[in-house]
């Protein structure tokens, strides 16, 4: 089992059938959950799913299907389509996380993109903040070029 980052595939197909509207406003609630070494998640995953999500060890940090993302609307950084999300803070948390999920909770949790992190990230009683990358052309987390 193992997370690999990528654009889920079924995500590239539902872009072109209009069921993901990132627009922050008005647009679809986004979600990111957090997961164990234990979980396969990859170009292939279609849908959020709890198994092998984390469980925080102590508070209530972490709760079952993840926190709520902070859409930034889409915009173009010379050719290519960006899209952004506010960074995420998880605070008083317990727990290790090798990856995560984000994904479309107005639309039947459908998957838009795996993220691995590159080995178990484990917090103790402490602030766990998921950085967003830059929203340009090079950096953002999903890009369309």
């Amino acid at each position: 089992m193992a997370i690999t980052s990528a654009v889920c595939n079924s995500f590239k197909a539902e872009v072109l059938q209009a069921i993901h509207n990132f627009t922050a406003s008005s647009g679809n609630t986004f979600k990111i959950a957090l997961y164990t070494s234990s979980a396969t998640l990859n170009k292939s995953t279609t849908a959020y799913s709890a198994t092998n999500e984390i469980s925080n060890t102590s508070g209530s940090a972490y709760s079952a299907g993840g926190a709520t993302l902070t859409s930034v609307t889409p915009a173009l950084s010379t050719d290519t389509a960006c899209c952004d999300f506010a960074d995420v803070s998880f605070t008083s948390a317990s727990f290790t996380a090798n990856g995560c999920l984000i994904y479309n909770d107005t639309n039947a949790d459908r998957a838009v993109c795996a993220i691995a992190f590159g080995g178990d990230k484990t917090v103790s009683s402490g602030t766990f903040t998921i950085q967003f990358p830059a929203a340009d052309a090079s950096n953002a987390i999903i890009r369309i070029a």
